[in-house]
This record gives C-alpha cells, sequence and structure tokens, in this order.
C-alpha cells in the first residue's frame, strides 16, 4: 500500500481558525496548573500583539509571555500547551511573511521569545540556525 503524504499545515489558516482568548476554571489538574485555577486560552492574535509590543532588541522568556497574558486576563495562568502551539502557528506565519520579500521590521518578531536553544525552535520549518540569524539581524550583529 502506498504511504500517504502528509498535507503540509496551513498556518495562515490556523491563525485565523483559533477561538478568541477566553478563561476556563479547571476542575483537575492541567499542565501544572492545579484545579480550582483559572486559566487563560490564549490566541494566536494575542500572542502576535504580545510579540509585536516587546522593544526591539529586547526579549522574553515564554513562562514571562504567560505570566503577563494571564495577568492581564485576570487569570491565575495561561495554559502552556495552547500557548506553545500558538507561538508556533504566530512563528511560522511569520517566516511565510519573509520568505514572500516582507522586511524584518514588517513581520510579527517571534525570535524575540523563541530563543535557538528551546524545543520550539527545533520545531519550525526554519530550524535554529535561522532563529539566531533572526535575532543577529535585529541585534545589528548578523555577518553577511
Amino acid at each position: 500500500m502506498a504511504e500517504r503524504k502528509k498535507k503540509p499545515t496551513d498556518w495562515r489558516k490556523r491563525f485565523g481558525a483559533a477561538k478568541a482568548p477566553h478563561v476556563v476554571m479547571l476542575h483537575s489538574d492541567f499542565a501544572g496548573v492545579k484545579a480550582g485555577n483559572t486559566m487563560l486560552i490564549s490566541s494566536p492574535g494575542e500572542i502576535a500583539n504580545y510579540l509585536a509590543r516587546i522593544p526591539q532588541g529586547e526579549t522574553r522568556t515564554m513562562d514571562r509571555l504567560r505570566n503577563e497574558l494571564a495577568r492581564k486576563a485576570g487569570a491565575d495562568a495561561m495554559c502552556p500547551v495552547t500557548a506553545a502551539i500558538y507561538l508556533r502557528v504566530v512563528a511560522e506565519v511569520a517566516l511565510d511573511d519573509l520568505a514572500q520579500g516582507k522586511p524584518l521590521e514588517a513581520v510579527v518578531p517571534f525570535w524575540r521569545v523563541v530563543m535557538p536553544d528551546r524545543k520550539i525552535a527545533q520545531k519550525l520549518s526554519c530550524g535554529v540556525d535561522h532563529v539566531a540569524h533572526l535575532q543577529a539581524l535585529e541585534a545589528g550583529t548578523a555577518k553577511g
């Protein structure tokens, strides 16, 4: 039997299809968040807006992103699972924008949170070296 090829992910479609951010009450422990706490389920758009507000040359950790967005929403925590998924969606859309010729300053700066040594960077279509290159470009330290 012939192997079925996996259809490439349509990142823009995933970006647009996500539900609006909302807060849920946990009835059981989930991903390190205890039952009884409230948890923000964010969206790619909310994450993209957060990334765009990080000043050029600065970075944030994923924990800080999650904590700040949760606090803004009045939640105890932000879902770490959807945060990672939606950050990847935002990054892949930005990479597509770059591939289509948009200048670096005109795309969502995902490299301000996605560090080359993190698992999420390894999953990106561009690879970890390109994430490091984008950080160097923004810092003005890229070679060649």
